[in-house]
């Protein structure tokens, strides 16, 4: 069983784990060679955990996906952590594109 996350993100900020990417191929040294540089295409992967949500107006608006969801998002609108060695992506619930039902 997965060890809890430690890490909490704030406002409307979703923690995603990242799916492997197709096409990719990924050197001893850690450098990803793309496919393709001219196919770029979403990011793929997996909801750990999400803030409450942003305030508008004075009332807070609630998130609109939940831990568990399969997600695509904006390639380049996410910073990346690490922890205990795994990859984590954060990002703002407006770079999330779809859920993946």
């Amino acid at each position: 069983m997965a060890k809890k996350l430690s890490l909490k993100p704030l406002g409307d900020r979703i923690v995603v784990i990242p799916s492997e990417k197709e096409g990719e191929k990924r050197l001893a040294s850690g450098i990803i060679i793309p496919e393709t540089v001219d196919k770029e295409k979403p990011a793929k992967g997996s909801v750990v955990a999400i803030g409450l949500g942003k305030y508008e107006d004075g009332k807070r608006v609630p998130m609109q996906v939940k831990v568990g969801d399969t997600v695509l998002f904006s390639k380049y609108g996410y910073d990346e952590v690490k922890i205990d060695g795994q990859e984590y992506y954060i990002l703002s619930e407006s770079s999330i594109l779809a859920v993946i039902s």
